[in-house]
């Protein structure tokens, strides 16, 4: 198995290098019209798509998966025509390639530029929700990159359904056929086989549960941007107003909760514990949502649930919230600096000296105030699609859309000069 593993991802990632050396020649209208016909295609094979699903979601429900886990799986009507409208919107994106980053003349007549090119080769690994196939595969493409895809084995069936709309796609306009690939297998060794080809992939993005993003770290001999769990916070500050701090909790918490932008642990300050807490708190309950709170919240509201040590830092991924109560703003700072996970933190608050506080002390990808967390995505931040929340620090952090698939080279122009 180990052989065969090597020997598919030698053959994948080669493959992928190839048609990445055909896409720096590509002209943009290309890519454009295959994106294009990649939205039409999925509309026209939403049938197809949507039965290869029903084995997925057949398969986890039989396996016991939960609610949330289910909900990022699902491709029904709508999911399947939001795909299609985030393709086309990524298809007439502006064109970032050949773009000039800055250009300066030098005391010798050189013109020295910095201008946007392709990575080159990215492979992204993720788990359960199939829109990444398309999303990372549109916008890799539209960057002028090759893309090795190995999405998890519960959306198996699905992405195999989703790639076929790719390949024909990108063939039917003269592009590639291994510009986009997916792993045709389940088997966990081509990950880490896919992991060692240095000379041909550029980066790995792992985009998922904490076991995966550990695995592609450990084992990579690439460069690696890791899309690591949103363990979310939220701080109720003193003076924050009931009703807009109980519909952003409800919100971010409550909309999707098996989404990496979730809001997974609330933080509330002591002062405000009979006038915020409580009715959030029962709110939430009525709503469905389990709390899991600490003595002073437990005291409060009876009906929650005492947290455990292993309830701090944790992605519950459905309707589940940790919530503390904190003495002040640098309590709640310190606490997400313990347990947070770089993702997302927000703080509701009347206080401007707070805000700013907040906004520069917070270590995280995205730091909002006085909204959701929710609002953490590439959508909502005029990205179009994105490929994901990377929380590592290089190259990229938060959000990625376009502009993150691409890096830089110097182009100097001269007429004749050599160095002295």
């Amino acid at each position: 198995m180990h052989s065969d593993a090597g020997g598919l991802a030698r053959t994948m990632a080669q493959g992928a290098r190839a048609a990445s050396r055909r896409l720096l020649l590509s002209s943009s209208d290309a890519r454009i019209r295959a994106l294009v016909r990649a939205a039409e295609l999925l509309r026209a094979t939403k049938a197809d798509i949507a039965s290869s699903n029903a084995i997925d979601l057949e398969n986890a429900k039989a396996s016991g998966k939960n609610e949330a886990f289910i909900d990022r799986l699902v491709l029904d009507d709508r999911r399947i025509e939001a795909m299609a409208q985030a393709v086309s919107e990524v298809a007439h994106f502006d064109e970032v390639l050949g773009t000039t980053l800055s250009e300066t003349l030098r005391p010798n007549g050189l013109v020295v530029r910095r201008v946007r090119v392709p990575i080159g080769v990215v492979m992204m690994v993720y788990e359960s929700r199939p829109n990444v196939t398309i999303e990372a595969a549109s916008l890799c493409l539209k960057a002028g990159n090759a893309i090795i895809l190995r999405g998890g084995r519960e959306a198996f069936e699905t992405n195999q359904a989703l790639a076929r709309v790719l390949t024909q796609a990108i063939v039917e306009q003269g592009l590639p056929e291994a510009a986009v690939q997916l792993v045709p297998t389940a088997d966990r060794e081509v990950i880490g086989q896919l992991l060692l080809q240095h000379e041909s992939i550029d980066l790995a993005i792992p985009r998922g549960g904490e076991a995966l993003i550990r695995y592609v770290t450990e084992n990579a001999r690439i460069p690696v941007v890791r899309h690591y769990k949103g363990v979310c916070h939220m701080f109720l500050d003193e003076g924050s107003e009931l009703e807009t701090a109980s519909r952003l909790v409800h919100n971010a918490k409550m909309q999707r909760p098996g989404v990496c932008n979730a809001l997974e642990c609330l933080l509330v300050h002591r002062a405000e514990v009979g006038r915020l807490l409580v009715p959030i708190v029962n709110s939430l309950i009525d709503a469905g949502c389990e709390i899991r709170g600490c003595e002073v919240t437990c005291a409060a509201v009876p009906r929650a649930r005492a947290a455990t040590q292993a309830d701090w830092g944790f992605e519950f991924l459905d309707r589940v919230l940790a919530i503390k109560v904190v003495n002040n703003l640098d309590e709640s700072m310190a606490h997400i600096a313990r347990y947070g996970s770089g993702h997302t933190e927000a703080i509701i608050t009347p206080n401007q000296i707070h805000a700013d506080q907040f906004r520069q002390g917070v270590d995280a990808a995205c730091v909002v105030v006085n909204a959701s967390t929710r609002f953490h995505d590439g959508g909502e931040l005029g990205l179009g699609a994105e490929i994901g929340i990377a929380t590592s620090r290089l190259h990229w952090r938060g959000a990625m859309g376009l502009e993150s698939l691409t890096t830089m080279k110097w182009i100097i122009e001269g007429s004749g000069q050599s160095r002295t």
